[in-house]
């Protein structure tokens, strides 16, 4: 199976990160994707954007050659106790938001506390995923993790990045985020976090883990556009209404 949304993906607009939305674009129409996200980090990120770049990004096309664009954000797990960094009066412009451990942000604490900041931000109402939970700089105890998740709609990710170095040592973590998940009667996102946008969908190693595990594919609530806005509309997101006529045609 190919996914034909990815909800995590890096532009210049994060100078870690090397292409352009039109290159994302341009690539994932070639790939023959439906949507991809743009989830640039919180403020509190050493090289995040201001945060004028969230709320300006209504000058992007929501299609760019039949390839939907969504605008989110990849907010910040905030120390001590959780909650995220997403600036007030933000919210409306985003379609979504990812909120992720990172160590510049977060320094990597016991599993306790790990697992209280995790679910306190889960249980804010603003996440929609949590990012690369599979991280082993953060260990968490993933069941209570996952069912915190399913009380609030909330899912979590599968990073294909962490399978390649990004954050070494992820894959036995993410395998076991996959089996509790199923294991609990729950949803999942897998994501390329690309940073270049040759990268864009690439959700190889993923699958490749969902398959040893023998994860179900419908669990995948980024499998295509249908459901992953059908998802965002469950959180009351306006984008499934205002792409409708556009799902129609897939």
């Amino acid at each position: 199976m190919t996914l034909l949304v990815d909800t995590h993906s890096h532009t210049v607009a994060s100078t870690h990160a090397y292409s352009t939305v039109q290159e994302y674009a341009v690539q994932a129409k070639l790939k023959g994707m439906q949507m991809f996200s743009l989830t640039e980090h919180g403020p509190t990120m050493p090289d995040s954007p201001h945060p004028w770049h969230f709320g300006n990004r209504h000058v992007l096309p929501r299609l760019v050659d039949g390839v939907a664009i969504l605008r989110a954000i990849e907010a910040n797990i905030m120390p001590v106790d959780g909650g995220h960094d997403i600036p007030n009066g933000l919210h409306p412009f985003l379609d979504f938001a990812i909120a992720s451990f990172h160590e510049p942000v977060f320094a990597p604490a016991s599993k306790a506390q790990n697992t209280k900041a995790m679910i306190a931000t889960i249980e804010t109402g603003d996440i929609q995923i949590i990012g690369h939970p599979g991280n082993p700089n953060f260990p968490i105890d993933i069941a209570e993790v996952v069912r915190a998740a399913k009380d609030n709609n909330v899912v979590l990710e599968v990073n294909n990045s962490s399978f390649k170095g990004s954050r070494s040592g992820s894959a036995p973590n993410c395998k076991k985020v996959l089996e509790v998940t199923d294991q609990l009667d729950w949803k999942i996102v897998f994501a390329s976090d690309a940073h270049v946008a040759y990268d864009v969908g690439n959700d190889a190693l993923s699958m490749a883990c969902a398959n040893e595990v023998g994860f179900p594919m419908h669990r995948i609530v980024n499998r295509d556009a249908h459901s992953f806005t059908a998802f965002l509309a469950q959180h009351n997101k306006p984008v499934a209404v205002e792409l409708k006529d556009w799902l129609k045609t897939l």
